[in-house]
């Protein structure tokens, strides 16, 4: 793994007995105890996460706002000071380049937060489209560090290092410290429950990592790996770049249509395939399901309908919740508008789907 890259805090992870593997090209944390304990402690307590390979880019100007309105599905226009977005890039297609989270930190200034796997496209694509507007695209990956802290009781563990912590409401944002860390704090997150998504400057997030952890001890604070993030995410239903979402599925197919501003009034890239694909209905969608037992779909598992492959599963996982298998897939909507059931087979052997809205762990 010499060719990876390593975050700011690999030896932490290597001190905290951590199981490192390769992932998008980063030499990252699996797992430091066990994916289900890991993944439990984040749904009753809290957990903190590495998340500094994520990328992060400042677009900033007169016309910063209206650039973003151009390339976002999502509305930019109007979206106030210290708030966060969820939004997607698209292709003219309507395929999905990358999804990301957008803070508002000033009038013409914005702060994205983009996959790490798509780091190098991303910045890519959206200077090749900065065009006409006047703004500046900056990145600034390998000056921020990020931390996650999620979970029931993570409010209350940073409450502990900052008093920001119970002022910030979900999807908010501001500039503050912990201690004489200069932090962006924001409330969000990438495993259905509450929490926080931490940036510092790289140099510090060994540090930051450090106090979370002293400060989380008399809750029994979890260091947590990629394997229960990728649980967590799939038990609420959240996109995964490469499974839910790529540039062949649209933001509309994965079921994301409340990030699709199509009455908005900037002509945003891939609007007219979306508005299209919007009054036709889409031909695919994005299911969520579970299994009756801890046998797990994988990922390119075929769908079957009456011995006929209607879909693909794209993700696939154990639930530690719900001790049983889940998953998404994306299945023919012909397929869906009858009452026939969906199985996969696992072993020579045609297992039943039970499609359920997310959060999979909470609709049993």
């Amino acid at each position: 793994m010499s060719d990876l890259k390593r975050t700011p805090l690999f030896e932490f992870h290597r001190s905290h007995g951590a199981r490192m593997v390769p992932f998008g090209g980063w030499e990252m944390p699996v797992q430091y105890t066990s994916i289900l304990a890991e993944h439990r402690a984040v749904r009753d307590n809290a957990g903190l996460f590495d998340v500094c390979h994520m990328g992060e880019i400042l677009v900033e100007g007169p016309q910063a706002e209206s650039f973003l309105d151009y390339l976002l599905t999502n509305r930019v226009t109007g979206l106030t000071e210290g708030k966060a977005l969820y939004a997607m890039m698209c292709t003219e297609e309507g395929g999905v380049v990358d999804d990301l989270i957008l803070y508002r930190l000033g009038p013409n200034r914005f702060f994205l937060c983009i996959n790490a796997g798509n780091n190098d496209s991303d910045i890519e694509w959206i200077q090749a489209h900065q065009g006409r507007f006047d703004c500046t695209v900056a990145p600034l990956s390998a000056a921020y560090g990020l931390l996650a802290l999620q979970g029931p009781n993570a409010q209350r563990i940073l409450e502990r290092l900052t008093p920001e912590a119970s002022k910030l409401k979900r999807f908010r944002c501001r500039d503050t410290a912990i201690g004489d860390i200069e932090v962006l704090l924001s409330r969000t997150g990438y495993t259905g429950e509450d929490g926080f998504e931490i940036y510092c400057q790289t140099a510090r997030a060994a540090e930051l990592a450090g106090n979370i952890v002293s400060a989380g001890e008399p809750d029994g604070l979890a260091l947590c790996g990629l394997g229960a993030r990728d649980s967590l995410r799939l038990e609420a239903g959240l996109p995964l770049y490469g499974h839910e979402i790529d540039t062949e599925i649209s933001p509309l197919q994965a079921g994301f249509d409340a990030v699709v501003k199509l009455d908005k009034e900037a002509d945003f890239i891939g609007k007219s395939a979306l508005a299209a694909e919007a009054a036709q209905g889409v031909r695919r969608r994005i299911i969520f399901f579970r299994l009756p037992d801890r046998r797990i779909a994988r990922t390119g598992t075929p769908v079957l309908q009456q011995g006929k492959a209607v879909g693909i599963v794209r993700s696939g996982a154990f639930s530690p919740i719900l001790e049983r298998a889940i998953g998404s897939a994306l299945v023919d909507a012909a397929a869906l508008e009858t009452d026939l059931p969906l199985c996969v087979d696992l072993r020579g052997k045609q297992i039943s789907l039970e499609c359920a809205a997310p959060p999979l762990h909470k609709t049993a």
